[in-house]
């Protein structure tokens, strides 16, 4: 009797052993966001270092490891996993973007993110979808991303959204005529489009508009040909180093005193000095500057970045938010299925630097707040004054698909 008890015992004792290895095992057990031995995951970042948009890609590339940070905590991990970013330098150049990206995709890269030329991000969107990776875009702002494939999304702002934007400046005027004055490039390209889409309906304006050879380096002749076209407001969109150096065209040709208004985008904050023959001719639409969002995102931007000595710039948010994607696709989604990781994005809103922003789903635009501001200069010193913020309802483009 006593024998048999304690075999009862014992095979009780074993089977809660079982269940309890059973249990933990269960509890062990991976999620589809996640996989049973920790690893590293490297996900490829394809920016500009050097090359005319080389700031831009300073920018970002600060942004994007701060976000890393901010999303992850501290740990720069997920779900256990480090994360760690390949950098590869496109040189401001689209050929060397996509030998880069085309690179990383047969080392076995699922998620590539980054450049800030817009002719480079339309060609890595095709590459993502023929691939089967993630691809989120940096900086580069060509309309034409938003819904180009599944595979593709945007971190940073569009051009609509800045055209948009700057319609504020022209309410209740009838029959303007608006000149485009642009790099001739994708970029330039997108922004004359752009702008006869958005302007056009506007109360019967008329459109037109000056594209420069992006070669060009002196730029009187052009900045002669839009003086000849008279317009009442000229929409001024440049990008890169010789941004100076078109204003200072546009100065020298009097552009600026017989216009009642000049329309740009308020840039990184090394180029203010470049508005300075026209600060009280500009009015100013803004994608991003430190002092604009109020939000904890921000601040902690602000106040982490203000131990360094730096303040946050017009591209930084672009990296930052980018990181935040990231982290959510392999949070949310999975550390290797590049269809979950797109499932996890799409339609999820949340807060970013700029405040809240949100990816529709049905083309992956980034919605987010805009900024109408002043640059004033005071004693030799900038001062930005945020005049209004726009909500993203407000400068969403149209869907795409």
């Amino acid at each position: 009797m006593h024998a048999t008890r304690m075999k009862v015992v014992a095979a009780l004792g074993a089977a809660f052993v079982l269940l309890a290895a059973l249990a933990a095992g269960a509890q062990a057990r991976p999620s589809d966001a996640t996989t049973a031995t920790n690893h590293t995951i490297k996900i490829g970042i394809v920016y500009p270092r050097t090359g005319v948009f080389a700031p831009y890609g300073a920018e970002y590339l600060s942004g994007l490891r701060l976000g890393l940070e901010y999303a992850t905590a501290g740990t720069g991990k997920v779900n256990g996993h480090k994360v760690e970013f390949t950098i590869v330098d496109d040189g401001t150049d689209a050929a060397k973007a996509v030998s880069g990206a085309k690179d990383l995709i047969g080392q076995g890269y699922k998620i590539i993110a980054g450049t800030a030329l817009s002719g480079a991000a339309l060609q890595l969107a095709p590459l993502a979808e023929q691939n089967k990776i993630l691809y989120i875009a940096g900086p580069a702002t060509a309309d034409a991303l938003s819904g180009v494939n599944d595979y593709t999304f945007r971190s940073g702002r569009q051009i609509f959204q800045d055209v948009k934007a700057s319609t504020a400046y022209l309410k209740g005027a009838v029959g303007k005529n608006v000149v485009v004055f642009a790099q001739d490039i994708a970029f330039g390209q997108g922004n004359a489009a752009a702008v006869r889409r958005v302007f056009g309906d506007l109360s019967n304006q008329k459109v037109d508009s000056v594209l420069v050879p992006a070669s060009a380096q002196d730029f009187t002749p052009y900045a002669r040909q839009l003086r000849q076209k008279n317009p009442d407001l000229v929409f001024f969109a440049w990008a890169g180093t010789t941004t100076q150096a078109a204003l200072t065209a546009l100065d020298q040709q009097g552009v600026f005193d017989a216009v009642d208004t000049v329309v740009t985008g308020l840039a990184e904050r090394a180029t203010w000095p470049a508005y300075d023959p026209a600060l009280s001719k500009i009015k100013f639409l803004n994608h991003y500057n430190a002092e604009a969002p109020k939000n904890k995102v921000n601040d902690w931007l602000v106040k982490k970045m203000a131990r360094r000595g730096q303040v946050p710039d017009l591209f930084t948010p672009d990296g930052f938010v980018g990181a935040q994607m990231m982290v959510r696709a392999l949070s949310k989604g999975s550390t290797t299925d590049v269809s979950k990781m797109i499932a996890a994005l799409e339609g999820w809103s949340f807060t970013g630097p700029k405040g809240q922003q949100e990816i529709r789903e049905s083309d992956h635009a980034m919605l987010q707040p805009m900024f109408l501001v002043r640059l004033a200069k005071t004693g030799g010193k900038y001062k930005v004054t945020t005049t209004v913020r726009l909500r993203a309802k407000h400068t969403a483009p149209p869907p795409a698909r």
